[in-house]
């Protein structure tokens, strides 16, 4: 191996590791989603939730917590009391409350609305030992093109939990080789400006990775290319606890190939695959 080429490949390399190591702290934060200790599903009718104070329902596009007295949530730095109205919220959009330690999220998905509070005493945040990966390899870092469809497509997806359902816009997708194989992905828009998520399957699905989704997040270039990075391919929290509704791919998205690379089966979810 030539020096030039040994030294591209500790690059390489050191890149994937401070990213990864990024990664991680991002996801063992004290309220990220390792940290999450239930989830409600709110109806019309006022109910106490366990792991947050007062009284929670929603109707008519609006969440109503009513507190008690001694009973407090702050929103923003500001103290709430009483009776609270908040919303409506877009899908996939939340507000976070703060309770003491606990973040509550109030959010809105598949069209229903959800509590969800997150402490970092929670146990699998507590007992987090890291997410196991395939050793970086280049041959999985790959150049693809991104195809904008004629009109961007509304694409439904099932979710992680049964009974609801994702509608994501997808504004093309992505062409690129890989084994030998010429293949595409469907792209849905990303968090960020211009960015792009692919959530996928593949041959290594349900064996050594995650059965249901991993996804990864590219950005086109102006010229439509884009750099295919599946060392970067991550879990979604429902890799990881049964208190998430992320979706799954879709049904094109499944890869006839095997991406060893990447994010591996949680520890947390070995003897379930």
């Amino acid at each position: 191996m030539s020096t030039h080429t040994e030294t591209a490949r500790e690059t390489f390399e050191q890149d994937w590791q401070d990213w990864h190591d990024a990664h991680e702290r991002h996801r063992a934060g004290p309220h990220g989603f390792l940290a999450v200790t239930h989830l409600h599903w709110l109806s019309s009718e006022a109910t106490r939730l366990e792991g947050t104070p007062g009284t929670w329902s929603a109707d008519d596009d609006v969440v109503r917590v009513v507190l008690e007295p001694g009973e407090s949530l702050e929103r923003d730095g500001v103290q709430l009391s009483g009776s609270i109205a908040l919303g409506p919220i877009a899908e996939r959009g939340g507000i976070n409350l703060v309770s003491g330690d606990t973040v509550i999220e109030v959010a809105k998905r598949g069209g229903e609305y959800i509590v969800r509070p997150r402490n970092p005493e929670n146990t699998l945040l507590q007992e987090y030992q890291g997410t196991p990966t395939y050793a970086p390899n280049a041959a999985f870092a790959v150049e693809g093109t991104f195809v904008p469809f004629d009109q961007p497509r509304a694409t439904t997806v099932g979710a992680a939990v049964e009974g609801i359902q994702h509608v994501y816009e997808a504004p093309g997708e992505i062409r690129f080789k890989l084994a030998g194989e010429e293949l595409a992905l469907t792209a849905f828009n990303g968090y960020a400006p211009g960015s792009l998520s692919v959530l996928f399957t593949d041959q290594t699905s349900g064996k050594t990775t995650y059965a249901a989704n991993r996804s990864l997040s590219v950005t086109p270039a102006a010229d439509g290319t884009v750099q295919l990075d599946f060392n970067r391919a991550v879990n979604l929290p429902c890799a990881y606890t049964d208190l998430a509704t992320c979706p799954l791919p879709p049904a094109e998205n499944r890869l006839p190939v095997a991406i060893e690379a990447g994010e591996k089966i949680p520890y947390e979810r070995q003897d379930q695959k």
